[in-house]
């Protein structure tokens, strides 16, 4: 008999930086603990981005590790999406907030930080920022995967 496949969402502002490099990191750290009855996938607050590959940035920091960003598309998060997810991980307070509000009174689906602190934004900012943000994200998905063993 097998387990449920549950569903995990990962969402950031555009969908091209700390979600995606989230998504990828948590599901290979699931893959390499075996836990193969999670479907993890991102998406953003605002749909700036949709059908977009990850920021380059992201990308090559996420290839200087050894992960595989490249197949990423950005989407928009859909409040629809609720109803289909188990949980749902915010990257920053602001997401927080935002998802909360969408899901409304009738929120069921845990929507949870995605770190113990919020995941800065590194868009703006210098390459090394999508390093330091990619050392974050790999410690926080590290939690995750202990919780959803």
């Amino acid at each position: 008999m097998s387990r449920a496949l549950r569903q995990v969402e990962i969402v950031c502002t555009g969908n091209i930086c700390r979600s995606p490099i989230g998504e990828v990191v948590l599901r290979a750290k699931l893959t390499a603990a075996g836990v193969d009855d999670v479907r993890v996938t991102s998406s953003g607050t605002g749909g700036w981005h949709v059908g977009d590959p990850m920021d380059p940035r992201a990308a090559a920091a996420l290839r200087r590790r050894g992960y595989d960003g490249s197949a990423h598309r950005a989407q928009e998060f859909r409040s629809n999406w609720f109803a289909e997810r188990d949980l749902v991980l915010a990257m920053d307070s602001g997401h927080l907030s935002a998802l909360r509000r969408r899901g409304g009174a009738d929120l069921v689906v845990p929507v949870e930080l995605f770190a113990e602190v919020d995941v800065p934004d590194p868009y703006y900012g210098e390459d090394d920022g999508f390093d330091e943000v990619l050392t974050q994200i790999e410690k926080a998905a590290d939690t995750w995967v202990e919780r959803l063993r």
